[in-house]
């Protein structure tokens, strides 16, 4: 069984930072990354990485967020740095595997930025 398991959301003033993790399990992911999703709004990317370590991040966190990997834990990273009450969204891991190309998503960790 695929299985992301996200974790390190929380409540954090502006200026403030956060950690996401995600646990992969089940499968090897070609390509992992980060989604968010705010309150009426459209699930947006946040960044990406593939297995042998390029990475695309979105206009908006370009500078303040880093996504990193540990491939042999099966795991991805989401370091966010000076964050801003616009951030605030919930946080999905996403995993593209391997073999196949099947995309699995987590069940989502709730960012809060209070200004």
């Amino acid at each position: 069984q695929v299985q992301l398991v996200e974790s390190g959301g929380g409540l954090v003033q502006a200026g403030g930072s956060l950690r996401l993790s995600c646990a992969a399990s089940g499968s090897i992911f070609g390509v992992m990354g980060w989604y968010r999703q705010a309150p009426g709004e459209q699930r947006e990317l946040v960044a990406t990485i593939t297995i042998l370590g390029s990475t695309n991040y979105a206009d908006s966190v370009k500078d303040r967020f880093t996504i990193s990997r540990d491939n042999a834990k099966n795991a991805v990273f989401l370091q966010m740095n000076s964050l801003k009450p616009e951030d605030t969204a919930v946080y999905y891991c996403n995993g593209e595997t391997l073999v196949r190309s099947r995309i699995y998503w987590g069940q989502g960790t709730q960012v809060t930025v209070s200004s």
